[in-house]
């Protein structure tokens, strides 16, 4: 199979992410159809990519026959038996055991020559790859949120990932106008082995009482970054963040300078899990540029 084959997508997971991936998809001209088990999650997919795609109208990026035709390209599932297609990319809970059983289920009806892609952010691959069929077929491809709009894909190959299916893979991202890199499987890939010391310094400044998280994004986004270390963590949202921390770390042998934020953690545990609970550093009450708490 190649790039130029690939003529039906299935995206599983209806969630922020898996609902970015679809739209992505089927703006590149590809059949796109997303599965959830949760007809709730679908219908706010299927609005938050409505929403998506009459922004772009509005801005003159698109025109009305482009966005209908767009639309046209997706269909949304509770089946798991509608999940044919050339490429399947799963994003679901971070969790190898639910994962591997996604996996296995879309294997045993699928082709052959399906290739398979997780979007985690931190799992090992090599390590999925050994609970699911056709590991040669499996890779990584992982999307950043919002997965519409940002330009970067990591593209993972595992232990047992043969070259044609990483060639494939990056070719797709290229032709969902994507900017995708090579990475062997590691600790949090690229990105994510990155950026533990920037969110984690931040909640040590603030837990040492240094300065509050407004004012340290404040300077972080005056240095250059696009987006404070605080508001990023809302954005991907906090529980998400603080697994990548997790597994991150416990994957190096859990070292000192990566050990997780007990102030993260606290956040987690009382449902502030940023953006999507409408609370987290930020207050999201009365808009996503609400003050910081004090």
């Amino acid at each position: 199979m190649e790039a130029s084959d690939i003529k039906t997508i299935c995206v599983c997971g209806a969630g922020t992410m898996g609902s970015g991936i679809a739209q992505v998809a089927a703006q590149s001209g590809i059949i796109t159809i997303q599965f959830d088990l949760s007809v709730t999650m679908l219908e706010k997919s299927k609005a938050a990519i409505k929403r998506n795609l009459e922004y772009l109208l509005s801005k003159e990026r698109i025109n009305q026959y482009e966005s209908e035709a767009v639309f046209n390209r997706l269909s949304f599932t509770t089946s798991i038996n509608d999940c044919l297609a050339d490429v399947v990319v799963e994003a679901i809970v971070e969790k190898p055991e639910a994962k591997a059983d996604l996996f296995s289920r879309l294997g045993a009806i699928n082709s052959t020559r399906t290739i398979f892609a997780s979007n985690t952010s931190s799992l090992s691959i090599t390590a999925l790859q050994q609970m699911v069929p056709g590991p040669e077929r499996f890779a990584g491809m992982h999307f950043f949120n919002p997965a519409h709009l940002m330009k970067l894909v990591e593209v993972v190959k595992g232990q047992y990932t043969d070259e044609h299916t990483v060639s494939l893979i990056y070719a797709l991202a290229q032709h969902m106008d994507k900017v995708p890199v090579h990475c062997n499987d590691a600790p949090g890939f690229i990105v994510n082995h990155v950026a533990r010391p920037y969110y984690l310094e931040a909640m040590h400044l603030l837990e040492a009482g240094v300065a509050d998280a407004e004012t340290i994004d404040t300077i972080m986004e005056a240095t250059g970054f696009k987006m404070g270390p605080f508001k990023l963590m809302d954005l991907i949202g906090m529980d998400i963040n603080y697994s990548v921390s997790e597994q991150v770390w416990e994957a190096l042998g859990k070292p000192a300078r990566l050990t997780p934020s007990a102030i993260q953690r606290a956040k987690v545990d009382a449902g502030e899990l940023g953006r999507k609970s409408g609370k987290g550093f930020y207050s999201y009450v009365s808009g996503p540029e609400a003050r910081t708490e004090r």
